[in-house]
C-alpha cells in the first residue's frame, strides 16, 4: 500500500480569543508573531521522519487559531519552505481556515498563488446577537463581504462552519440562519453542536455550576436540530458524510478524511498532533514550542491501533470497510470486534451490509457509548 501524507500547520494568533475556543490561540504582539515563524520554518526544515519526507502529500491544512490573520508574506513565505522540504503534487487539496473581517483582496491572492484553493470560512452563526455572545470579531455583514471576496478572487472550494446549541437560541432560529447559509451555496459546511470546554469563559457561564447553564438546548432539543441539519442539507443538495460535515458530490473533505481513515500526517507548530502511522506525538502549547519536550509521545500496539480505526472510521457515514480493515491489520473485522458488533447490530445502533459496518441514524444520536465497546 502506498504510503501517503498529509501536512498541519498551527497559526496560534488571533485578533481575539473566542469565548468557547480551548485551542492554543491568543493576541499577540508582531514580534512573538515574526519569532514564531521563524521558528515554524526552522522545524519544518528540521524535520526527521525519515519514513515519510518522500511520500507524496495528499493534504494541506492551515489552522488555528486565525491563520487569516496573520501577514500573508509569512504564510506565503512557510509554504515555499513546506516545498522545499516536502513532495507536494500540484492541484492537491490545501486549506487555510479564515475569520470574516480579517480577509483583503492581497491576502486571498496570494494564497491562491501559494497553491491555497479551499477556503474555510469560520462563521459560527449568522445572527449578529449570537455572534456577540460568542465574542466573534465579526458581523454576518462582515462574513458576507469575506464570501463575496473570495469567490471573486476564485475560490471554488469553501466551507462554512456554523454552530448549533448556542444559549438562548431556538430551533426555529437556527434553521433560519442555516437556510440563509445554504443559500450562499458553499461547497462544504461543518455543523458541530456547541461543547463546553473547561478553562473557558463559556464554561464559568454555561458550565456545571454556571448560573446560565438554563440557556442550553436540552439534549433531546440538540438530538431535533441535529436530525432536522441533516434533512435540510440533503433536500439542498449536501451529503452528510461524516457525524458533523456535509458537502456537495465531490466536495468532501479529504485532510479529515485522512485523519477519521489512519492517513499519516505531520503537525508543525505549537500544540500541533502527528501520527506516523504508529507512532504519536504533539508539540508544547507554547510560542517557544521548539525549546520543550513534546507534550504527548507514545507508540501505539496493534489493538490500540485497531480500536482507533474503528472509533474513527465509524464517524464516516460510509463506516468501515471489512476488506480495508482486513488489508490493513491482517484481521477479520467481526473477529477482533464480534462482541460489541453482535451487542450494536442487535441493539440497532449499528447496521451490517455490503461489507461495511456503519452506525445507523438512531446509532448517530449515542455514538459516544457505541465507539466506548469498540475500545481495547
Amino acid at each position: 500500500m502506498k504510503t501517503e501524507l498529509e501536512l498541519y500547520l498551527h497559526i496560534p494568533f488571533c485578533a481575539r480569543k473566542c469565548a468557547y475556543c480551548d485551542f492554543f490561540s491568543g493576541t499577540f504582539c508582531m514580534e512573538e508573531m515574526r519569532r514564531y515563524f521563524e521558528d515554524l520554518r526552522t522545524e519544518i526544515r528540521a524535520c526527521r521522519e525519515e519514513e515519510l519526507l518522500a511520500a507524496p502529500v495528499r493534504s494541506i491544512f492551515i489552522g488555528g487559531g486565525t491563520p487569516s490573520f496573520v501577514p500573508e508574506e509569512e504564510i506565503a513565505k512557510t509554504i515555499r519552505t513546506l516545498r522545499e522540504c516536502f513532495t507536494i503534487p500540484g492541484g492537491i487539496e490545501f486549506t487555510i481556515e479564515a475569520n470574516p473581517g480579517t480577509l483583503n483582496e492581497k491576502k486571498l491572492d496570494t494564497y491562491l498563488e501559494s497553491g491555497i484553493n479551499r477556503l474555510s470560512l469560520g462563521l459560527q452563526s449568522p445572527d449578529n446577537r449570537m455572534l456577540e455572545k460568542l465574542q466573534r470579531i465579526h458581523s454576518f455583514s462582515d462574513f458576507l463581504d469575506s464570501f463575496s471576496m473570495a469567490r471573486r478572487a476564485g475560490f471554488t472550494n469553501i466551507s462554512v462552519d456554523l454552530m448549533s446549541g448556542l444559549p438562548g437560541e431556538t430551533p426555529e432560529e437556527f434553521e433560519k440562519g442555516l437556510k440563509t447559509v445554504v443559500s450562499l451555496q458553499p461547497e462544504h459546511l461543518s455543523v458541530y453542536s456547541l461543547i463546553i470546554e473547561e478553562n473557558t469563559p463559556f464554561y464559568a457561564l454555561y458550565g456545571p455550576s454556571g448560573n446560565k447553564r438554563e440557556e442550553l438546548p436540552d439534549e433531546e432539543c440538540d438530538r431535533r436540530i441535529y436530525h432536522r441539519t441533516k434533512e435540510l442539507l440533503e433536500e439542498a443538495g449536501y451529503r452528510r458524510y461524516e457525524i458533523s460535515n456535509y458537502a456537495r458530490p465531490g466536495f468532501e473533505c479529504i485532510h479529515n478524511l485522512g485523519y477519521w481513515t489512519g492517513v499519516p500526517y505531520l503537525g508543525f507548530g505549537a500544540s500541533a498532533a502527528s501520527f506516523t502511522g504508529r507512532r504519536r506525538f504533539k508539540n508544547a502549547s507554547d510560542l517557544k514550542y521548539l525549546f520543550h519536550k513534546k507534550e504527548e509521545e507514545e507508540t501505539l500496539s496493534d489493538a490500540e491501533l485497531m480500536s482507533e480505526y474503528m472509533i474513527l472510521g465509524l464517524r464516516l457515514s460510509r463506516g468501515v470497510s471489512e476488506n480495508a480493515f482486513k488489508a490493513r491489520f491482517g484481521r477479520n473485522l467481526t473477529e477482533v470486534f464480534r462482541d460489541p458488533v453482535n451487542k450494536h447490530c442487535a441493539l440497532k445502533t449499528l447496521i451490517r451490509e455490503d461489507g461495511c459496518i456503519r452506525l445507523s441514524e438512531y446509532g448517530t444520536d449515542v455514538a459516544n457509548a457505541v465507539m466506548q465497546d469498540f475500545l481495547i
